[in-house]
């Protein structure tokens, strides 16, 4: 809840220095002349330049958050998979060597869980990722000396790529949680809002009425815009989140039996 209250925070200064800007913008061409019935802004061209720059990255910033959103969301359902599809192929090995693998994937499964659902105690989480990559390293021997004692080519060619595949994707998950827009973009974006808030204050000198409604308008709908932005890059964090697919993980624990 701080992460989406200082996001929050964060869109309604954006608002107050959007309108402070409108403001002096409104001011400037009063100083210069520029009010109602006198002369008109003669900046039209530049005025089109900011708002297209600014519209195109917004749209390209939402679009790559909405991206990522959706490939965290597929990844979550690509190591139930991964992790479900180890489980099954554990019968390929004696069974006497069974017992103690199929132990190990629980509790590989909860330092999973765990990981996820401790967000975002950074410590509670560093501590639950050490634990799942200590537990890949015995499953991964576990599952070796049963290959071994096995002896059957099926335990090489069909449960060790699983296994491989299963600890893979925990290093494609950390690191697409990792993957967001440098900052510059951000600060050009808020930049850009800034030049055109001068802009439309500019351009409300030239008016007869001052429209509330339209003075408002541009700054909060720009900083709800990019409110959500930021809250999709961290969908652990924000209110839009990706933990209703966790389930996922929760109904594979369940069946482990």
């Amino acid at each position: 809840m701080m992460f989406a209250l200082w996001n929050l925070l964060a869109a309604v200064a954006l608002v107050i220095v959007m309108l402070a800007c409108q403001a002096y913008g409104r001011r400037l061409a009063t100083a210069r002349g520029v009010t109602a019935g006198g002369e008109k802004s003669s900046g039209g061209t530049a005025e089109a330049a900011v708002f297209t720059l600014l519209g195109l990255l917004l749209a390209f910033t939402f679009s790559g958050a909405a991206s990522r959103f959706d490939d965290r969301r597929y990844l979550v359902v690509e190591e139930t998979n991964a992790i479900g599809t180890a489980w099954l192929r554990i019968d390929l090995l004696p069974a006497d060597r069974q017992a103690d693998l199929r132990d190990l994937f629980r509790q590989y499964l909860d330092a999973r869980i765990d990981t996820y659902r401790h967000v975002p105690d950074e410590a509670a989480v560093r501590a639950d990722m050490a634990r799942a990559l200590a537990l890949q390293d015995r499953i991964w021997q576990k599952a070796a000396e049963g290959a071994d004692a096995a002896g059957t080519p099926q335990t090489y060619t069909v449960l060790l790529p699983a296994l491989n595949q299963m600890i893979d994707i925990t290093t494609t998950r950390t690191a697409v949680t990792m993957f967001h827009p440098p900052p510059v973009i951000y600060g050009m974006v808020v930049v850009f809002a800034c030049i055109g808030s001068i802009f439309s204050g500019w351009a409300m000198a030239a008016s007869t009425t001052l429209s509330w409604v339209h003075r408002f308008a541009f700054p909060v709908v720009t900083a709800i815009t990019l409110y959500v932005i930021v809250d999709i890059e961290y969908p652990r964090l924000g209110l839009i989140k990706v933990d209703h697919v966790d389930q996922l993980f929760v109904t594979l624990r369940q069946s482990m039996r």
